[in-house]
């Protein structure tokens, strides 16, 4: 280290600034290679860009990598004039351009530096000077220069032979994955279920036996731009929570459809029979300010954004009324196609458009024949800690039934044609790192104008969910609220009590017991409290 002291103390190069180089996880110097950092193996992974590779380590609690170039030493937020290597820093940049930034424009030069982030530096400012003589620029570098670098180049010899021999390997193995994989354009993940679930009152006081079954979906995400995305889903299931109308299900046996379980799949007619039942585009424009959607195959909470952490019905709530509120399913909508505008980083607009089957047996399905709904949300974050959301949606029911798949009669009016308005608002508030607390409520006006009647509908839930509970990555939560009811028809209020722990068993891995009640269900007194008990245990890769 001696000799490494007297160079640096030349301060000819800027050369000392290599001393304020922090232990970063990554270095990046103008179109060089970005090392690791000290006492991990920096050769663990790669990621190429257009003309420089980061070598990040795996589980690496801090990936960001320097790419932001850096053309003046005032651009970088944390150097100052009285720093004692502003002057060796602003020789680096101004005169060779071998610096680069984090992107938020630091350069966190406080802390010691790894021999091999050092040689990092040093073969960036090599390669700078190379393609300043091979220019034939070479008056613009001083002789003094380059003594001090070929000083520097020796000691180092090590590490720059070893650095520009496992990229060399790096540059092979990575054409190999590229030359052997799936595809350059789709990433391929998937999500599997397997569920056992019982259940006892309802309507009918009955009393399930405990169904064992699955689900598993197929998820291809393609990008041709690296901003854009098909996504495209295989589903195949044997789990079902139908009420009457298909009464195979544990909904079916309760006859109630306030009883669904939110990862049921199918109808028995399709039991474990693979289907595509989603397919859509999304893309931006206007510099990202704008994004499109087009679904052929979409429903609107496959475009709208929900905020509640339970959303997910592989891995949130186990009902289906938990998992988000009536904006997302009225209609039971099939295609959707919508824009979001990004005011800043708190403000975003999302409005869609979305229709029924444009295979209906009538020949009325379509964009404007069937069931279509225009709807509208925007989503405020009124701090790091609390978002809210606002949504409307007006929509038009020729059959006259909500779809929604939350309560037996959503036909208010019977088959007569129905239009509604929906308002529903959401917020979530992370309380602190182990509580989050949520709410939503939704009020629905439904008219028809054939028969001049109209009702409302209402429902609400709210809860606490706990993450990291016993164990990091694992989730308690417990939900409590009311489920849609019918103003005009509702003898007593139903009422809607959750309990459930997603055990995270690794990264792939979580298992989910959960129980819950419906009291009063389908609004009246006169039906048994029902019970639905499962455990879903779910596999994602």
């Amino acid at each position: 280290m001696i000799k490494i002291k007297k160079c640096l103390n030349q301060s000819l190069v800027g050369v000392s600034v290599f001393a304020t180089l922090s232990a970063l996880p990554s270095i990046a110097l103008a179109n060089t290679t970005a090392i690791t950092s000290p006492n991990t193996d920096p050769y663990q992974a790669i990621r190429l860009d257009s003309q420089a590779i980061k070598l990040n380590p795996i589980g690496s609690s801090n990936s960001e990598a320097i790419t932001q170039n850096v053309t003046s030493v005032s651009q970088l937020s944390d150097v100052r004039p009285t720093d004692w290597a502003f002057t060796a820093l602003q020789s680096l940049v101004e005169r060779y351009g071998c610096i680069a930034g984090y992107p938020d424009r630091t350069f966190r030069g406080n802390q010691a530096t790894s021999r091999y982030e050092f040689a990092a530096g040093l073969n960036a400012c090599l390669d700078k000077i190379n393609e300043i003589i091979s220019a034939g620029l070479a008056d613009k570098v001083s002789k003094e220069d380059l003594a001090t670098l070929q000083k520097l180049q020796e000691e180092f010899a090590a590490e720059l032979a070893t650095l520009r021999g496992r990229v060399d390997s790096l540059d092979a193995k990575v054409a190999k994955l590229e030359a052997q994989q799936f595809s350059t354009t789709t990433k391929l993940s998937g999500e599997v279920i397997f569920g056992a679930v019982a259940a006892s009152g309802g309507l009918t006081n009955g009393k399930s036996n405990i169904v064992f079954g699955d689900r598993l979906r197929l998820v291809l995400n393609t990008s041709f731009t690296g901003k854009d995305l098909l996504r495209t889903r295989l589903e195949a299931g044997n789990l079902f929570a139908t009420n009457n109308t298909n009464p195979a299900g544990i909904a079916g046996v309760l006859n109630s459809n306030m009883s669904r379980f939110g990862f049921a799949s199918g109808v028995p007619a399709t039991a474990n029979v693979g289907s595509l039942n989603l397919l859509f585009y999304r893309f931006p424009a206007f510099d990202g300010k704008m994004h499109f959607f087009a679904g052929p195959i979409a429903a609107p909470d496959d475009f709208f954004t929900q905020i509640t952490p339970f959303a997910s019905s592989g891995q949130g709530s186990i009902s289906r009324f938990g998992r988000f509120d009536p904006f997302f399913r009225i209609g039971g909508t099939s295609s959707l196609i919508g824009a979001e505008y990004k005011f800043d980083d708190k403000v975003n607009l999302q409005v869609g458009y979305s229709a029924g089957s444009a295979a209906i047996a009538s020949g009325d399905g379509g964009l404007f024949g069937g069931t279509t709904s225009i709807a509208a949300q925007f989503l405020f974050k009124l701090a790091n800690n609390l978002d809210t959301s606002v949504s409307y949606a007006h929509t038009y029911l020729p059959n006259g039934s909500l779809n929604t798949g939350l309560v037996n009669v959503e036909q208010p009016f019977g088959a007569f044609a129905t239009k509604t308005n929906l308002l529903s608002g959401n917020l979530v508030w992370r309380m602190n790192p182990s509580i989050t607390f949520s709410t939503s409520g939704t009020v629905i006006f439904a008219d028809t104008p054939t028969l001049g009647a109209s009702t409302t509908f209402t429902t609400w839930i709210a809860g606490f969910n706990f993450p990291n509970l016993f164990r990091e990555g694992s989730t308690g939560a417990i939900l409590f609220g009311q489920p849609l009811k019918n103003s005009n028809t509702a003898t007593a209020t139903p009422y809607h009590l959750e309990l459930f722990y997603r055990y995270q068993l690794n990264k792939n891995i979580s298992i989910t017991p959960g129980i819950f009640w419906v009291f009063n269900p389908e609004s009246s007194s006169a039906n048994a409290t029902a019970t639905v008990g499962l455990i879903r245990t779910t596999f994602s890769f």
